[in-house]
């Protein structure tokens, strides 16, 4: 077990949950609960993320207020984006409320935005800060995976095995979205596993007339069922605007579209997950004890680190060349 500070002088810990929900949240909530409680300290739950953090909406935890949630996706505390949290005057409230509660330190779960909001009111208040990566895009830099990225990923092959049963007993040609505004880890790593046709990231520029080729000379000669993978940021628009131009350049082909949308978010976590979050909630509360601030929990080669949160919120997470590479061996 790791060695901890018990005479740190962080008595009291909160934890709230911002941006886009993840499936792993709660696990992760609990894991900070029973930790805090384990090194004998009072936690709180903040309620629907900053927003609630300037409203002071906020209870303190004990182990049985979080017995069942490991399995639940989304988050028990609820979350939401609040713009007056980048306002000074709302970061002021925000102190002010922590200090109403006699909160001595902030766990944040959450994502990019969350972060760059947590390293400012870190920064300005002098504040301890330890943030957990909650998202599903896995775009944080620092961290080979963020909570609720695994089990969005089996989501999206299961949903993409139905689509491709139906596909193939109609010979249609499906492009089905998934979420990606800005980052395609989801559409690469679930298009490799789904034995997707084409994938199409903003990461890489659309390549139209490759494409084209693929449907004239494959798809048209074989008509068998397609899947083209598309992040909802790629370059071409999109899944609605790429088939759409599609079909005027091939009429006679059987296309269909599928968005998979919000249900990417949600469902019980995966094992991986839960594990991943509970890791990460207790790595988190030994770290404030052990005087560290304003640095994330990652996890690199499966072993926890901390990342400082300026690095996470300046750099962004590159697309690894080994999985695109992948795709063109895979797609002969």
């Amino acid at each position: 077990m790791k060695k901890v500070n018990l005479n740190s002088p962080i008595k009291t810990i909160g934890v709230l949950t911002s941006g886009g929900d993840s499936p792993g949240m709660n696990a992760a909530i609990r894991a900070v609960v029973r930790a805090s409680i384990f090194y004998n300290r009072r936690v709180f739950g903040i309620y629907h993320g900053y927003k609630g953090l300037i409203k002071g909406q906020i209870q303190e935890l004990f182990s049985s207020d979080v017995s069942d949630v490991i399995t639940r996706g989304g988050t028990f505390l609820r979350t939401s984006r609040s713009p007056k949290f980048f306002e000074f005057e709302g970061r002021k409230k925000a102190r002010n409320q922590l200090s109403k509660h006699e909160i001595d330190a902030l766990i944040v779960i959450g994502g990019d935005g969350s972060f760059k909001g947590a390293k400012t009111f870190s920064e300005e208040f002098d504040f301890p800060i330890i943030g957990i990566p909650g998202t599903i895009d896995n775009d944080l830099f620092g961290t080979d995976y963020t909570i609720g990225y695994d089990t969005a990923l089996n989501t999206v092959v299961q949903a993409v095995d139905k689509i491709r049963d139906t596909a193939s007993s109609h010979d249609r040609l499906f492009f089905v979205e998934v979420m990606g505004r800005d980052a395609g880890f989801i559409a690469l790593r679930s298009g490799i596993a789904a034995g997707a046709e084409e994938i199409l990231i903003p990461e890489r520029r659309t390549d139209f007339r490759k494409l084209k080729n693929y449907l004239q000379e494959e798809y048209r000669v074989k008509k068998s069922s397609s899947i083209v993978l598309v992040a909802e940021g790629d370059d071409s628009g999109g899944a609605i605007v790429l088939a759409n131009a599609i079909k005027r350049d091939f009429p006679d082909f059987n296309v269909r579209i599928s968005i998979l949308g919000h249900v990417q978010r949600g469902g019980s976590p995966s094992a991986f997950d839960r594990v991943m979050a509970s890791e990460m909630g207790i790595a988190g509360v030994q770290g404030l004890l052990n005087g560290k601030t304003n640095v994330m929990v990652g996890m690199k080669n499966r072993k926890i680190v901390f990342v400082d949160l300026g690095k996470t919120v300046k750099h962004h997470k590159k697309v690894k060349q080994s999985l695109l590479d992948m795709v063109k061996i895979l797609n002969v």
